[in-house]
Formats: C-alpha cells, structure tokens, sequence
C-alpha cells in the first residue's frame, strides 16, 4: 500500500503513516570516518555561569509558588505610584478633619499668639525706623505721665 510516491494518496488520520522527522539527516552521522570532525554543540558562557543559574533556580521556585515577577510597564508602576501617595494624602486630609475640640481650641490659641508677636515686632520695627524726634516726644510724654502720677500719689 506505501509507495515511494507523494503523501497525497494517505488519509490524514492515519498519522502514523506520516513520518515525523521529515529533515534529512546528515551525511557524517553515517559515515565513521576519523579524519572528519564532529560538529559540538557550543557552550554558551552565560548559561554556565553561577550567577544564571542561582537566577533560574530562584526564577523556577518563584514560579512553583506563584510569586511570578511582576514585568509591569514603567508608566504601570508610576500610575499606581501616584494613587498610592493620593491614597495616602487623602488619609492625612481625613485625619486633620477629625481633630478633637481640644486640638481645634489650641490651634486658635496658637494663632493668637502668633498673631500678637507679629504686632508686636511690627510696632517696635516702627519705632526704630521713626524719626528721632517722635523718640524724643515720645520719652517725654512718659515722663511727664510719670511725673503726674508721682505727684498724685
């Protein structure tokens, strides 16, 4: 029934009949001659290295277990990078909202205080950059308020 001719004529479920290795063999595995050398498969520098090979050992447990590397694009890890940080400056916002009554109290405390010291430095600011004369008038209202108040007592 096989004949040296075309497959055509074979039915292509009998795939038994349809040889699997359809390259030719070369022609130095038949003959055993000394003189020919015999091609070597090459050994590839970086297969062999330790380093490669702890790699690939880790590499396949990962896999085993299921922590396969994540290989996320750039703009990927940069994206949820930012949600991240806005997640979290939400969270902080949410947590200054909340503040308790005492938190709220000293914060206006704290901002009159700040609020008198600045008055403050600007009045003494105006009083050194003011002409000596207005020093001079200024001194003497004093002390003529203390004098009045000297003599009443």
């Amino acid at each position: 029934m096989l004949s040296d001719g075309p497959l055509e004529n074979i039915d292509p479920k009998d795939s038994c009949l349809i040889p699997r290795n359809i390259m030719a063999e070369p022609d130095y595995i038949e003959d055993d001659n000394p003189e020919l050398i015999r091609p070597q498969k090459l050994i590839n520098p970086v297969k062999s290295s330790r380093n490669h090979q702890d790699l690939h050992r880790e590499l396949l447990m990962n896999q085993k277990r299921g922590l396969a590397p994540q290989n996320k694009p750039e703009l990927q890890k940069v994206m949820e990078k930012r949600r991240r940080d806005q997640v979290i400056k939400q969270k902080e916002e949410e947590a200054q909202k909340k503040k308790s009554d005492l938190e709220i109290e000293l914060l206006k405390r704290q901002q009159k205080l700040e609020q008198l010291e600045l008055e403050k430095q600007k009045l003494q600011e105006e009083q050194e950059n003011a002409p000596e004369f207005v020093k001079v008038k200024g001194n003497l209202r004093r002390t003529g308020q203390e004098v009045a108040q000297a003599q009443e007592s």
